[in-house]
């Protein structure tokens, strides 16, 4: 069921809205993007294409529909495009040299359309529109011209492409004949073609080399016209007009899609694949003008109307090139909300990936930001987490909660004192175990806190309290057990003792 346009405009408008609320970003800022609705024009032209060809009025109109053409020429007193071909088929068929047989009136419509149209060969210059009104041509344009005037003087006329190029052939029961629109003399190119004047006398030849043919496929009228937007969409891409590409692609999936016999060929690319080609080509032209969120905006309006598996790889671009940028500007909140909004347009797979990205960049920058020990049992605790644990691979998990343990030590031993910090460490390693890292600061904790119960025990003996002394040497043993230097204390403050 077809929808009208402004019909449609406002359902796109709402429904990239609502994608944008969802995807947690800026709805006011996104760009308008392409509709992704076919001409309705197109569908008509698909429905009528008849069995036994099309007539020449049909193509005239669907080679100018082809081509963007407005309804006049260039200027408001101008005829209009299709009356331009009108008069001209009626003046052909009106003309009096022109032949009775099918393969000379071949030959003639070539020379007649040279010497009323085509002025110059422009690669790129693909509508028919521009050759009524320039007189530029190319093999796509010549081709399709060609074949309005051969068909309206009762000619079998189908096309021909090649890898790079196209033509017609002329069908005349016993003979198929080539020709190569482009040239004047292109009729049955191979082989030679004699000249005489207006009493039978030879006044020279022309020959047109054939070309190599080898990798060549025989195209109906309609898949003809259709390279017109297929050059089209093409030029446009060449110069980056990539939103302006995408209606005339799926115009041309439109118009394609009623094919009775379609061509199979690598030659003549699938007009489904060609228009996800081109759907994608626009995103990536708003990801490398740097708005990656209208190209995921894009991206997800698009894989929902025309699903195609690639769609996952390119959104997999997109949403590692948006985390990344709010990752660097330390918008870590903004990232999650970000994933968790399109989590269910990714791939588990994905969603891992890219949780990992974002839960270890937040933890490192928790880790960074550690200032008090409140901030240690914080970071502690999302380590903990059973989402974590799912997440972060357990060596990871390991290194930054090492960091997170060495940094609580450090805050307890200024703030607290070695004591607290020792006991801090031994708690850490008993819950979550040990490695290098934490048993060697653990021991350097240990030997500063025996530093400074020496320094305490000294200051009691130098005062001569030498009781005081002993018990407090008797204390610190306690807490570290065989300690030698400790020992050596206790043994200096008996023999004081025992003097007395």
């Amino acid at each position: 069921m077809m929808m009208k346009k402004n019909v449609f405009t406002k359902v796109v408008v709402l429904l990239i809205e609502a994608l944008c609320v969802a995807a947690g970003l800026e709805a006011q800022t996104a760009i308008p993007f392409p509709k992704l609705e076919a001409d309705s024009q197109a569908y008509t032209y698909a429905q009528m294409e008849p069995v036994d060809g099309y007539s020449w009025q049909q193509l005239v109109e669907l080679s100018l529909w082809a081509s963007g053409a407005g309804a006049s020429a260039p200027g408001s007193r101008q005829p209009s495009f299709a009356g331009i071909l009108r008069e001209a088929v009626e003046e052909l068929r009106m003309s009096p040299g022109l032949p009775l047989y099918p393969q000379e009136k071949g030959a003639y419509v070539l020379a007649f359309m040279h010497k009323k149209f085509l002025k110059s060969y422009s690669e790129r210059q693909t509508r028919i529109d521009t050759i009524l009104s320039a007189g530029t041509y190319n093999c796509v344009s010549s081709a399709v011209l060609y074949m309005i005037f051969a068909v309206s003087i009762g000619l079998d006329v189908q096309g021909v492409m090649t890898r790079d190029h196209a033509f017609v052939t002329i069908n005349t029961g016993s003979l198929s004949i080539d020709v190569e629109t482009t040239n004047p003399y292109g009729f049955d190119p191979g082989n030679r073609r004699e000249f005489h004047d207006n009493f039978g006398a030879l006044t020279g030849f022309v020959y047109v080399p054939a070309r190599n043919y080898r990798d060549r496929t025989s195209i109906s009228q309609l898949e003809l016209v259709s390279l017109i937007l297929t050059n089209r969409i093409s030029s446009l891409e060449a110069r980056n007009r990539f939103n302006e590409a995408v209606p005339l692609a799926l115009n041309r999936v439109a118009l394609l899609s009623q094919r009775r016999n379609p061509v199979a060929s690598p030659l003549f690319p699938d007009p489904q694949k060609d228009l996800t080609a081109h759907l994608r080509n626009f995103g990536t032209s708003l990801a490398n003008a740097g708005k990656e969120q209208d190209a995921l905006r894009w991206a997800l309006l698009v894989e929902t109307r025309y699903p195609d598996e690639d769609w996952q790889d390119f959104i997999y671009t997109l949403m590692n090139n948006l985390l990344v940028k709010l990752l660097q500007a330390q918008q870590v909140s903004e990232a999650w909300n970000l994933l968790n909004a399109n989590a269910s347009r990714l791939s588990p797979g994905n969603v891992t990936t890219f949780s990992l990205m974002i839960l270890d960049t937040e933890l490192v920058q928790r880790t960074a930001g550690i200032r008090t020990t409140s901030d240690v049992e914080a970071v502690l605790a999302i380590l903990s987490d059973a989402k974590t644990v799912s997440i972060l691979p357990a060596g990871r998990t390991m290194e930054l909660r090492t960091f997170v343990l060495l940094k609580g030590g450090e805050l307890l031993a200024a703030e607290e004192g070695w004591f607290a910090a020792i006991n801090f460490i031994e708690t850490a390693i008993t819950r979550y175990g040990s490695n290098v890292q934490l048993e060697s600061r653990l021991q350097a904790f240990r030997t500063n806190r025996v530093a400074q119960l020496h320094n305490a025990f000294v200051n009691l003996f130098n005062r001569r309290n030498y009781e005081g002394a002993h018990q407090f040497i008797l204390e610190a043993l306690e807490e570290f057990p065989g300690n030698r230097h400790l020992a050596t204390d206790l043994e200096l403050v008996e023999k004081v003792i025992k003097k007395k």
